[in-house]
């Protein structure tokens, strides 16, 4: 399977509880950190919930 490469852009303050715990999920905790996963239709449906706070790429 492909891995994805998910670099947070945006803050989560002011965001919903939801989209926190996403963010979270994903291995995030701070704006410009990164982190490489496989791209599971779980994580790919994550990102898209918090497509505005989160850069995407393939590796």
């Amino acid at each position: 399977m492909a891995k994805i490469k998910i670099t947070q852009i945006k803050s989560v303050i002011d965001r919903s509880e939801r989209q926190k715990k996403t963010i979270e999920a994903l291995g995030l905790k701070k704006i410009n950190q990164s982190v490489e996963v496989e791209a599971t239709p779980a994580i790919i449906g994550m990102v898209r919930k918090v497509n505005h706070l989160v850069a995407v790429e393939n590796i």
